[in-house]
């Protein structure tokens, strides 16, 4: 009976060894999916190989609001108003080297990113709230995502309009920038943001302390120290801004945003998704 339980393992053994050698493909497709214009696998074919860049995960279950950095994202600090060349590649297997690595050179207040309160305040800045000292509970949680009046900014009037029930902690405002689709132009100072008196109700009147915006800046251009001292004076609200929200539905999701550990930076990129 021993021998022949040997003999049939031994008969398994390579069915065994196919399906799991399957399950690991399959496993490594799901987490890096590919687009290939030819069936085989040939190292020519190889070069023809790219990735598929998605913006919607898990059957829509889980939403991309993070913009991609490219050189045509907008930029307020440069002359063209546009991010530019911000890539550079100086150790590069073309050149003879073993890998890759690649350097990067922007703001942190580039694309979808986070702000510190020592963005706007200096004796915040050099106490040391940071990106670091950043609340994760805040950034991470249930939310809501909601459309405001698309020909105003977010005044007071506008803020109290929305009905925005008490005790939400974090929501997300789709404005007039989305429809421009401002986030895909060179820097435009008529963008949509809130006013000083916006800015004042919610800290007094609500319970938000996540306030999400979908352009590079949370307050309006002509107020935008005024609008930005209300909103961070306490440091107890952290604003998003750069979201992008054109392709989500309204309503309530769990937001999830993670800002890089940067220790005495006042910014940083952030990578945002909704999960439903």
């Amino acid at each position: 009976m021993a021998k022949t339980t040997i003999i049939n393992f031994q008969f398994l053994l390579p069915f065994v060894i196919f399906t799991l050698l399957a399950l690991t493909v399959a496993a490594n497709d799901e987490a890096y999916p590919t687009t290939t214009t030819a069936p085989d696998c040939s190292l020519s074919d190889e070069l023809l190989i790219k990735p598929a860049r998605r913006e919607v995960y898990g059957g829509g279950r889980i939403f991309d609001i993070t913009h991609q950095v490219t050189v045509d994202l907008p930029s307020y600090d440069t002359e063209g108003g546009l991010l530019g060349q911000f890539l550079r590649l100086p150790v590069s297997m073309k050149n003879g080297s073993f890998c890759n690595i690649s350097e990067m050179k922007f703001t942190t207040h580039t694309g979808t990113h986070v702000d510190a309160p020592g963005h706007f305040f200096d004796h915040y800045f050099d106490a040391g709230f940071d990106v670091d000292s950043l609340d994760l509970d805040v950034l991470n949680g249930p939310g809501l995502l909601v459309d405001v009046p698309r020909d105003k900014n977010l005044t007071a009037e506008v803020l109290e309009s929305l009905n925005i029930p008490k005790g939400v902690r974090r929501v997300l405002f789709r404005t007039l920038n989305t429809d421009r689709q401002l986030m895909f132009k060179k820097f435009d100072t008529s963008y949509v943001g809130f006013m000083a008196d916006g800015a004042k109700w919610l800290v007094e009147n609500t319970d938000i302390k996540l306030v999400g915006v979908d352009y590079l800046s949370v307050a309006a251009f002509d107020d935008i120290i005024s609008a930005h001292h209300e909103l961070l004076r306490n440091r107890e609200i952290i604003p998003v801004e750069g979201l992008k929200l054109d392709h989500v539905p309204a309503g309530l999701y769990s937001i999830h945003c993670l800002p890089l550990r940067m220790v005495g930076a006042e910014g940083s990129p952030v990578r945002c998704i909704l999960i439903k």
